[in-house]
């Protein structure tokens, strides 16, 4: 279906917590855009905590987390 449970991946408003570690962010960066951002834009995240989101809630905001750099 188009169900995802993301763990602690995505949540609504970026990727999950890198404690600062910028190898650890962009493996995190890369593992959303080729293996989540992929997927159509309504299908249901469900993070490991707080509320859910969509692929297509997303997705427009991922420059800003890399520019965010967490």
């Amino acid at each position: 279906g188009k169900h995802l449970a993301s763990g602690d991946t995505l949540f609504p408003g970026g990727p999950g917590n890198t404690w600062g570690d910028a190898e650890r962010f962009g493996q995190i960066i890369e593992m959303i855009t080729t293996k989540l951002f992929v997927l159509p834009d309504d299908t249901v995240v469900y993070p490991g905590h707080g509320l859910d989101t969509t692929i297509g809630d997303e997705k427009p905001h991922l420059q800003e987390w890399i520019d965010r750099g967490w």
